[in-house]
């Protein structure tokens, strides 16, 4: 910094341009600074808001077996499955009856806080059993349970497990269907039930040697012939190879 003066003028005080330089850049540096912790900011809200979910719908495929599912991001439940390539389980998630994944319009039901739960999960995995769960209720469940049964929503009837069977604090909901297996379904009874968000599983027989095991709202047995339809459908839509 160099000082000059007038004979009887005030004293006049010039800036090092060098000086002044290092003052922009680190005005420069900062402001650069502010607007990436802002936008930083603003990615991290939005992603600690999503708590996991994503309403990005691009379709991935992935394979299992013989088997290609070609499912949108935002109806695939875990993020790092959100990818293509092979995989021995996957794992989604819907809103019923809409059949939808993840969206802003969707998020109070993902969340879950609303009064009624409406949320299905899904998960497909190679086939390991050679029935599904209608196929097993004569062979296995049907000397599993305690006769006789109480009546259940839908047509469905409940029956409760014996003490050898395993199966604690279960109870098996079976609706007989015209020329074909019955519908059977295990759920959750007594405190587990209510504070279980799905309570109640099923699993079906889809695609080449696939098995989908669905979980859902026990408020949901009462519309079971819809239910498995759907499910039924999404599966078939879902799935671009097997049978």
């Amino acid at each position: 910094m160099k000082q000059t003066a007038t004979a009887n003028g005030p004293q006049l005080t010039v800036v090092d341009s060098k000086l002044m330089k290092r003052v922009f850049y680190v005005f420069a540096a900062l402001a650069m600074l502010s607007v990436a912790i802002s936008l930083g900011g603003k990615w991290l809200g939005r992603s600690i808001a999503m708590a996991g979910y994503t309403d990005d719908t691009t379709i991935h495929e992935v394979v299992i077996g013989n088997n290609v599912i070609a499912v949108p991001g935002n109806v695939t439940r875990f993020d790092q499955a959100r990818r293509d390539g092979i995989a021995s389980r996957l794992d989604l998630y819907l809103r019923y009856p809409e059949m939808d994944g993840y969206s802003e319009a969707a998020r109070n039901d993902f969340n879950h806080t609303g009064s009624s739960k409406r949320i299905i999960f899904l998960s497909f995995e190679r086939q390991v059993m050679s029935r599904d769960m209608s196929g097993r209720f004569a062979p296995i469940y049907s000397a599993l349970i305690v006769q006789p049964g109480t009546p259940g929503p839908g047509g469905t009837t409940f029956y409760g497990f014996s003490e050898k069977s395993g199966y604690f604090n279960e109870v098996l909901a079976v609706a007989n269907r015209r020329g074909k297996d019955p519908f059977v379904a295990r759920c959750l009874s007594g405190p587990s039930a209510a504070q279980s968000l799905a309570p109640c599983e099923r699993d079906i027989l889809v695609g080449d040697n696939l098995s989908l095991t669905y979980r859902f709202p026990m408020e949901f047995l009462g519309d079971w012939q819809a239910l498995d339809a759907a499910i039924a459908a999404e599966a078939a839509r879902l799935l671009k190879t097997g049978r």
